[in-house]
């Protein structure tokens, strides 16, 4: 995703990848990718899947289907996972209450989308070779945002990143997910 963002004119500086943010519980909030833009904060959640996807937008988990209904796997609504990566950036600085948040979920792999309803707004479900497009549109369809510091975030985002190179964080944000989900 990193990449077609840059071969699409994203500057790299505004790409933050990977980022482990620290909640204020002691735990990790992994998010895949952040773009700092100048209408707000994209923030994308990553799936690679194949097969089928169902799922309603309001619904906890969502099931992949394989091998024509064989096999079945559930996973967490990644709209309620981004959803949950914005409140946990709102968070962080008391000037992200002003800045608006775009959620993109975008699917690689093999995939096709089966009863998915409802999508909230600033929520953009899409599969990967249409992600770019959705980026551009949110670009052009929307106001500037108003950034009271944007040293501020930056610096949020590069400490969050650094954090995803920490092996010590990684693990414990990993214990944290089974303990929850396990």
């Amino acid at each position: 995703m990193v990449l077609y963002l840059l071969k699409s004119g994203i500057p790299h500086q505004t790409i933050f990848h990977d980022l482990y943010l620290k909640k204020q519980s002691g735990n990790y909030s992994q998010i895949d990718l952040v773009v700092a833009t100048k209408v707000g904060i994209l923030v994308f959640e990553v799936k690679k899947y194949n097969g089928w996807i169902f799922g309603f937008a309001n619904q906890t988990y969502w099931t992949q289907v394989l091998a024509y209904g064989k096999h079945k796997y559930r996973f967490y609504n990644p709209i309620f996972q981004n959803k949950k990566h914005i409140q946990d950036l709102k968070k962080q600085l008391p000037q992200f209450q002003n800045v608006p948040f775009y959620s993109i979920i975008v699917f690689f792999g093999n995939c096709s989308f089966r009863n998915l309803d409802y999508v909230p707004d600033s929520t953009f479900l899409v599969k990967s070779h249409r992600a770019i497009k959705v980026v551009k549109e949110i670009l052009e369809r929307n106001e500037p945002a108003t950034y009271v510091n944007k040293r501020e975030i930056v610096n949020l985002f590069n400490s969050a990143v650094l954090n995803g190179e920490s092996q010590e964080i990684k693990a414990k944000h990993i214990q944290n997910i089974k303990r929850n989900f396990g």
